[in-house]
Protein backbone atom coordinates (compact mmCIF):
# COMPACT_ATOMS: atom_id res chain seq x y z
CA UNK A 1 0.00 0.00 0.00
CA UNK A 2 1.27 3.55 -0.97
CA UNK A 3 1.37 6.05 1.50
CA UNK A 4 0.51 9.75 0.35
CA UNK A 5 1.86 12.20 3.07
CA UNK A 6 1.19 16.08 3.80
CA UNK A 7 3.13 18.31 1.30
CA UNK A 8 2.01 15.98 -1.59
CA UNK A 9 -0.51 16.65 -4.38
CA UNK A 10 -3.96 15.15 -4.66
CA UNK A 11 -5.12 14.96 -8.26
CA UNK A 12 -9.07 15.90 -8.56
CA UNK A 13 -10.48 14.78 -11.95
CA UNK A 14 -13.37 17.13 -11.74
CA UNK A 15 -13.94 20.89 -10.07
CA UNK A 16 -17.49 20.87 -8.79
CA UNK A 17 -18.40 20.99 -5.11
CA UNK A 18 -17.73 17.53 -4.09
CA UNK A 19 -14.20 18.56 -5.42
CA UNK A 20 -14.57 21.61 -3.30
CA UNK A 21 -14.87 19.98 -0.49
CA UNK A 22 -12.57 17.40 -0.86
CA UNK A 23 -9.96 19.73 -1.50
CA UNK A 24 -10.64 22.23 1.42
CA UNK A 25 -10.92 18.64 3.60
CA UNK A 26 -7.07 17.89 1.58
CA UNK A 27 -5.47 21.34 2.41
CA UNK A 28 -6.80 21.55 6.09
CA UNK A 29 -4.21 18.39 6.38
CA UNK A 30 -1.73 19.98 4.46
CA UNK A 31 -1.58 18.18 0.99
CA UNK A 32 -1.72 20.51 -2.05
CA UNK A 33 -4.14 19.95 -4.85
CA UNK A 34 -4.37 19.70 -8.40
CA UNK A 35 -7.64 20.04 -10.14
CA UNK A 36 -9.03 19.20 -13.92
CA UNK A 37 -12.34 20.45 -15.16
CA UNK A 38 -13.35 22.36 -18.38
CA UNK A 39 -13.99 25.62 -16.35
CA UNK A 40 -11.07 28.23 -15.16
CA UNK A 41 -13.66 29.18 -12.16
CA UNK A 42 -15.16 26.13 -11.22
CA UNK A 43 -15.72 25.46 -7.29
CA UNK A 44 -12.71 23.41 -7.00
CA UNK A 45 -10.45 25.54 -8.92
CA UNK A 46 -11.13 28.08 -6.81
CA UNK A 47 -9.24 26.53 -3.84
CA UNK A 48 -6.74 24.40 -5.95
CA UNK A 49 -3.04 24.81 -6.33
CA UNK A 50 -2.76 23.79 -9.65
CA UNK A 51 -5.22 24.46 -12.03
CA UNK A 52 -5.38 22.27 -15.59
CA UNK A 53 -7.95 23.60 -17.66
CA UNK A 54 -9.43 21.08 -20.26
CA UNK A 55 -12.12 18.25 -21.01
CA UNK A 56 -12.55 15.13 -18.87
CA UNK A 57 -11.23 12.75 -21.61
CA UNK A 58 -8.63 14.91 -23.00
CA UNK A 59 -5.37 12.70 -22.79
CA UNK A 60 -2.58 15.44 -22.53
CA UNK A 61 -4.52 16.73 -19.67
CA UNK A 62 -4.93 13.35 -17.47
CA UNK A 63 -1.46 12.69 -18.57
CA UNK A 64 -0.53 16.57 -17.22
CA UNK A 65 -2.73 15.65 -13.71
CA UNK A 66 -0.66 12.57 -13.42
CA UNK A 67 2.51 14.06 -13.81
CA UNK A 68 1.55 16.97 -11.46
CA UNK A 69 -0.31 15.05 -8.68
CA UNK A 70 1.50 12.17 -6.20
CA UNK A 71 -2.59 10.76 -6.25
CA UNK A 72 -5.00 11.28 -8.26
CA UNK A 73 -9.27 10.86 -7.19
CA UNK A 74 -12.36 11.91 -8.84
CA UNK A 75 -15.38 13.53 -7.35
CA UNK A 76 -18.03 12.21 -9.97
CA UNK A 77 -18.33 8.91 -12.16
CA UNK A 78 -19.44 10.43 -15.43
CA UNK A 79 -16.22 10.66 -16.55
CA UNK A 80 -13.67 9.07 -19.38
CA UNK A 81 -13.47 5.22 -18.79
CA UNK A 82 -10.94 4.89 -21.16
CA UNK A 83 -9.10 7.44 -20.09
CA UNK A 84 -9.02 7.06 -16.67
CA UNK A 85 -8.01 3.53 -17.59
CA UNK A 86 -4.88 4.48 -19.42
CA UNK A 87 -4.23 7.07 -16.44
CA UNK A 88 -3.72 4.71 -14.12
CA UNK A 89 -0.69 3.07 -15.89
CA UNK A 90 1.06 5.96 -15.64
CA UNK A 91 -0.11 7.08 -12.02
CA UNK A 92 -1.13 6.43 -9.16
CA UNK A 93 -5.26 5.73 -9.19
CA UNK A 94 -5.73 3.68 -6.13
CA UNK A 95 -9.40 3.65 -6.90
CA UNK A 96 -9.03 2.19 -10.21
CA UNK A 97 -10.65 2.54 -13.66
CA UNK A 98 -13.19 -0.68 -12.68
CA UNK A 99 -15.82 1.17 -10.50
CA UNK A 100 -15.98 3.68 -12.56
CA UNK A 101 -17.34 1.51 -15.22
CA UNK A 102 -19.64 -0.76 -12.97
CA UNK A 103 -21.53 2.27 -12.36
CA UNK A 104 -21.68 4.20 -15.30
CA UNK A 105 -23.80 1.38 -16.59
CA UNK A 106 -26.91 0.41 -14.46
CA UNK A 107 -26.58 -3.09 -15.98
CA UNK A 108 -23.72 -3.74 -14.92
CA UNK A 109 -24.32 -2.11 -11.61
CA UNK A 110 -27.17 -4.34 -10.68
CA UNK A 111 -25.36 -7.71 -11.72
CA UNK A 112 -22.58 -6.70 -9.11
CA UNK A 113 -24.37 -5.61 -6.25
CA UNK A 114 -26.36 -9.10 -7.11
CA UNK A 115 -23.24 -10.77 -7.21
CA UNK A 116 -22.14 -8.86 -3.95
CA UNK A 117 -24.87 -10.81 -2.21
CA UNK A 118 -27.03 -7.79 -1.36
CA UNK A 119 -30.94 -7.28 -2.14
CA UNK A 120 -32.06 -6.05 -5.29
CA UNK A 121 -35.29 -5.41 -7.03
CA UNK A 122 -36.42 -8.08 -9.65
CA UNK A 123 -35.41 -6.64 -12.80
CA UNK A 124 -34.68 -7.43 -16.32
CA UNK A 125 -32.32 -6.21 -19.12
CA UNK A 126 -33.46 -5.07 -22.95
CA UNK A 127 -31.62 -3.95 -25.74
CA UNK A 128 -33.87 -2.72 -27.65
CA UNK A 129 -38.20 -1.72 -27.07
CA UNK A 130 -38.89 -5.23 -28.87
CA UNK A 131 -36.81 -6.79 -26.14
CA UNK A 132 -38.57 -5.32 -23.41
CA UNK A 133 -42.50 -5.87 -24.45
CA UNK A 134 -41.15 -9.42 -24.23
CA UNK A 135 -39.68 -9.48 -21.28
CA UNK A 136 -42.26 -6.93 -19.63
CA UNK A 137 -44.50 -9.95 -17.70
CA UNK A 138 -41.11 -11.20 -15.47
CA UNK A 139 -41.48 -7.78 -13.75
CA UNK A 140 -44.83 -7.23 -14.34
CA UNK A 141 -46.84 -3.54 -13.20
CA UNK A 142 -46.08 -0.79 -12.03
CA UNK A 143 -42.28 -0.70 -13.11
CA UNK A 144 -39.31 1.48 -13.55
CA UNK A 145 -37.81 1.28 -16.74
CA UNK A 146 -34.22 3.45 -16.80
CA UNK A 147 -31.44 3.24 -19.59
CA UNK A 148 -28.12 1.79 -18.80
CA UNK A 149 -26.00 5.09 -19.36
CA UNK A 150 -26.88 8.30 -18.19
CA UNK A 151 -29.75 9.61 -16.07
CA UNK A 152 -29.54 11.61 -12.54
CA UNK A 153 -32.03 13.20 -10.57
CA UNK A 154 -34.85 11.58 -12.07
CA UNK A 155 -33.86 12.05 -16.06
CA UNK A 156 -33.28 9.17 -17.70
CA UNK A 157 -36.33 7.02 -16.51
CA UNK A 158 -39.82 6.53 -16.90
CA UNK A 159 -42.54 4.95 -14.57
CA UNK A 160 -44.60 2.43 -16.18
CA UNK A 161 -48.34 1.96 -14.65
CA UNK A 162 -49.56 -0.76 -17.06
CA UNK A 163 -49.23 -2.57 -20.62
CA UNK A 164 -50.84 0.85 -21.34
CA UNK A 165 -47.96 2.90 -20.70
CA UNK A 166 -45.11 0.66 -23.04
CA UNK A 167 -44.56 2.77 -25.10
CA UNK A 168 -43.31 6.11 -22.99
CA UNK A 169 -40.34 3.45 -22.86
CA UNK A 170 -39.95 3.60 -26.11
CA UNK A 171 -37.89 7.13 -26.80
CA UNK A 172 -35.39 5.39 -23.89
CA UNK A 173 -33.92 3.37 -26.25
CA UNK A 174 -33.02 5.65 -28.92
CA UNK A 175 -30.07 6.36 -25.66
CA UNK A 176 -29.01 2.57 -24.70
CA UNK A 177 -30.34 -0.61 -23.52
CA UNK A 178 -31.84 -0.62 -20.58
CA UNK A 179 -33.37 -2.36 -17.44
CA UNK A 180 -36.88 -2.83 -16.05
CA UNK A 181 -36.73 -3.19 -12.45
CA UNK A 182 -40.39 -3.94 -10.08
CA UNK A 183 -41.68 -0.84 -8.42
CA UNK A 184 -40.79 -0.95 -4.62
CA UNK A 185 -43.47 0.23 -2.38
CA UNK A 186 -40.89 1.86 -0.08
CA UNK A 187 -41.67 3.65 3.07
CA UNK A 188 -38.13 5.23 3.19
CA UNK A 189 -34.76 5.92 1.43
CA UNK A 190 -31.74 5.97 3.28
CA UNK A 191 -28.50 5.98 2.45
CA UNK A 192 -25.11 3.93 3.64
CA UNK A 193 -21.75 5.93 2.80
CA UNK A 194 -19.02 3.15 3.25
CA UNK A 195 -15.27 4.19 2.75
CA UNK A 196 -12.61 2.03 2.61
CA UNK A 197 -8.60 1.92 2.36
CA UNK A 198 -6.54 -0.50 0.26
CA UNK A 199 -6.43 -2.22 3.41
CA UNK A 200 -9.41 -3.11 3.14
CA UNK A 201 -10.54 -1.36 6.41
CA UNK A 202 -13.71 0.20 6.03
CA UNK A 203 -16.49 1.92 8.25
CA UNK A 204 -19.69 3.16 7.74
CA UNK A 205 -20.84 6.92 8.35
CA UNK A 206 -24.14 7.38 10.40
CA UNK A 207 -26.95 6.59 8.17
CA UNK A 208 -28.79 8.94 6.62
CA UNK A 209 -32.87 9.09 5.62
CA UNK A 210 -33.31 11.43 2.31
CA UNK A 211 -36.63 13.30 1.37
CA UNK A 212 -36.39 14.50 -2.81
CA UNK A 213 -38.50 16.74 -4.08
CA UNK A 214 -38.82 16.64 -7.61
CA UNK A 215 -36.21 13.79 -7.77
CA UNK A 216 -33.89 15.92 -6.54
CA UNK A 217 -32.46 15.45 -2.98
CA UNK A 218 -34.03 17.90 -0.35
CA UNK A 219 -33.36 16.81 3.14
CA UNK A 220 -31.40 14.34 4.88
CA UNK A 221 -32.17 14.00 8.23
CA UNK A 222 -29.56 11.72 10.53
CA UNK A 223 -29.67 9.47 12.29
CA UNK A 224 -32.10 8.20 9.82
CA UNK A 225 -35.39 7.18 11.73
CA UNK A 226 -36.06 3.35 10.99
CA UNK A 227 -35.32 0.62 13.41
CA UNK A 228 -32.00 -0.52 14.33
CA UNK A 229 -32.40 -3.93 12.34
CA UNK A 230 -32.78 -1.78 9.26
CA UNK A 231 -29.37 -0.07 10.23
CA UNK A 232 -27.80 -3.58 10.70
CA UNK A 233 -28.99 -4.90 7.60
CA UNK A 234 -28.21 -1.60 5.48
CA UNK A 235 -24.43 -1.59 7.17
CA UNK A 236 -24.40 -5.23 6.30
CA UNK A 237 -25.05 -4.90 2.46
CA UNK A 238 -23.20 -1.47 2.11
CA UNK A 239 -19.80 -3.75 4.09
CA UNK A 240 -20.74 -6.57 1.00
CA UNK A 241 -20.76 -4.63 -1.79
CA UNK A 242 -17.66 -2.55 -0.68
CA UNK A 243 -15.72 -5.94 -0.48
CA UNK A 244 -17.22 -7.28 -3.27
CA UNK A 245 -15.77 -4.54 -5.27
CA UNK A 246 -12.33 -4.12 -3.52
CA UNK A 247 -13.58 -0.42 -3.04
CA UNK A 248 -10.88 2.40 -2.21
CA UNK A 249 -12.16 5.59 -1.30
CA UNK A 250 -15.74 5.70 -0.87
CA UNK A 251 -19.14 4.30 -1.79
CA UNK A 252 -22.64 6.12 -1.82
CA UNK A 253 -25.32 2.92 -1.55
CA UNK A 254 -28.58 4.33 -1.72
CA UNK A 255 -31.47 1.78 -0.70
CA UNK A 256 -34.97 1.40 -0.04
CA UNK A 257 -36.82 0.47 3.50
CA UNK A 258 -39.95 -1.55 2.88
CA UNK A 259 -42.73 -2.05 4.87
CA UNK A 260 -41.76 -4.86 6.42
CA UNK A 261 -38.17 -3.17 7.32
CA UNK A 262 -36.31 -5.42 4.69
CA UNK A 263 -33.92 -3.24 2.53
CA UNK A 264 -33.68 -3.18 -1.16
CA UNK A 265 -30.53 -1.84 -2.80
CA UNK A 266 -31.59 1.16 -5.37
CA UNK A 267 -28.22 2.28 -6.99
CA UNK A 268 -24.34 3.48 -6.20
CA UNK A 269 -22.34 6.27 -6.13
CA UNK A 270 -18.61 5.67 -6.29
CA UNK A 271 -17.97 9.46 -4.46
CA UNK A 272 -18.74 11.32 -1.60
CA UNK A 273 -22.25 11.89 -1.67
CA UNK A 274 -24.84 14.72 -1.04
CA UNK A 275 -26.75 12.60 1.87
CA UNK A 276 -23.54 12.69 3.37
CA UNK A 277 -22.68 16.83 3.82
CA UNK A 278 -23.70 16.66 7.34
CA UNK A 279 -21.31 14.87 8.68
CA UNK A 280 -18.72 18.28 8.06
CA UNK A 281 -20.23 19.60 11.11
CA UNK A 282 -22.03 16.75 12.95
CA UNK A 283 -19.15 13.72 13.21
CA UNK A 284 -15.55 13.80 14.31
CA UNK A 285 -14.58 12.86 10.81
CA UNK A 286 -16.32 14.14 7.88
CA UNK A 287 -17.17 12.22 4.55
CA UNK A 288 -14.49 14.03 2.89
CA UNK A 289 -11.91 13.71 5.33
CA UNK A 290 -12.10 10.44 5.31
CA UNK A 291 -12.09 9.96 2.00
CA UNK A 292 -8.84 11.84 1.66
CA UNK A 293 -7.33 9.57 4.19
CA UNK A 294 -8.59 6.09 2.14
CA UNK A 295 -7.04 7.33 -1.27
CA UNK A 296 -4.23 7.89 0.26
CA UNK A 297 -3.44 5.35 2.37
CA UNK A 298 -3.96 6.49 5.67
CA UNK A 299 -5.88 4.41 8.45
CA UNK A 300 -9.61 5.28 8.68
CA UNK A 301 -11.29 7.21 11.69
CA UNK A 302 -14.44 5.28 13.51
CA UNK A 303 -17.15 8.02 13.00
CA UNK A 304 -19.26 9.10 15.37
CA UNK A 305 -21.79 11.57 15.24
CA UNK A 306 -22.15 14.32 17.75
CA UNK A 307 -25.79 15.17 17.33
CA UNK A 308 -28.42 14.80 15.18
CA UNK A 309 -28.56 16.54 11.95
CA UNK A 310 -30.62 18.15 9.43
CA UNK A 311 -28.97 18.87 5.90
CA UNK A 312 -30.99 20.90 3.46
CA UNK A 313 -30.02 21.75 -0.24
CA UNK A 314 -29.88 24.95 -1.50
CA UNK A 315 -30.58 25.10 -5.13
CA UNK A 316 -30.66 28.50 -7.27
CA UNK A 317 -33.76 29.99 -6.34
CA UNK A 318 -33.20 29.22 -2.53
CA UNK A 319 -30.34 31.38 -2.82
CA UNK A 320 -31.70 34.60 -2.23
CA UNK A 321 -34.36 34.11 0.26
CA UNK A 322 -31.64 31.89 2.32
CA UNK A 323 -29.59 35.22 2.77
CA UNK A 324 -32.76 36.97 4.11
CA UNK A 325 -33.01 35.05 6.73
CA UNK A 326 -29.60 33.29 7.83
CA UNK A 327 -28.66 35.61 10.59
CA UNK A 328 -31.34 34.73 12.53
CA UNK A 329 -30.29 31.45 12.74
CA UNK A 330 -27.28 30.81 14.29
CA UNK A 331 -27.42 27.62 14.70
CA UNK A 332 -27.21 27.10 10.59
CA UNK A 333 -24.04 25.75 9.57
CA UNK A 334 -24.19 27.46 5.60
CA UNK A 335 -22.52 25.96 2.32
CA UNK A 336 -22.23 27.88 -0.60
CA UNK A 337 -20.14 26.18 -3.46
CA UNK A 338 -18.98 29.27 -4.86
CA UNK A 339 -20.64 28.93 -8.13
CA UNK A 340 -20.93 31.83 -10.70
CA UNK A 341 -24.86 31.54 -11.51
CA UNK A 342 -27.93 30.66 -9.43
CA UNK A 343 -29.53 28.44 -11.93
CA UNK A 344 -33.35 27.19 -10.64
CA UNK A 345 -33.00 23.32 -9.67
CA UNK A 346 -28.78 23.64 -9.59
CA UNK A 347 -27.21 22.59 -6.24
CA UNK A 348 -25.54 25.77 -5.36
CA UNK A 349 -25.02 24.78 -1.53
CA UNK A 350 -26.59 23.16 2.03
CA UNK A 351 -27.48 24.21 5.19
CA UNK A 352 -26.63 21.50 8.13
CA UNK A 353 -28.32 22.28 11.20
CA UNK A 354 -27.60 20.35 14.11
CA UNK A 355 -30.24 19.74 16.97
CA UNK A 356 -31.59 17.82 19.68
CA UNK A 357 -35.05 17.62 18.30
CA UNK A 358 -35.36 16.36 14.76
CA UNK A 359 -39.01 17.15 14.35
CA UNK A 360 -38.89 20.58 15.74
CA UNK A 361 -36.16 21.56 13.02
CA UNK A 362 -37.89 20.30 10.32
CA UNK A 363 -41.04 22.66 11.32
CA UNK A 364 -38.29 25.11 11.63
CA UNK A 365 -37.01 24.75 7.96
CA UNK A 366 -40.41 25.06 6.87
CA UNK A 367 -41.63 28.01 8.37
CA UNK A 368 -39.12 30.07 6.79
CA UNK A 369 -40.70 29.81 3.72
CA UNK A 370 -37.17 29.01 1.44
CA UNK A 371 -38.24 25.47 0.46
CA UNK A 372 -41.80 26.03 0.19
Amino acid sequence: MKTILPGQTIGIIGGGQLGRMMGLAAKEAGFKIAVLDPNMDSPCGQIADIRIVAPYDDEAALEELGEVSDVITYEFENIDYEGLERLSQIAYVPQGAELVRITQNRIAEKAEIQASGAPVANYVVAESFSELIAKIDQVGFPCIVKTAYGGYDGKGQVKLESANDLELAEPLFTHSACIAEAFVPFKTEISVIIQRNPEGESYCLPISENIHKHHILHESIVPARVAEAVIAKAEEAAKKIADHLELVGTLAVEMFVLENDEIVINELAPRPHNSGHYSIEACNVSQFHQHIRAVCGWPLRKPRLWASSVMVNVLGEHVVPLKKVVMNHPDWSIHLYGKAEAKEKRKMGHVTIMTEDIEKTLVEIDSTGIWS
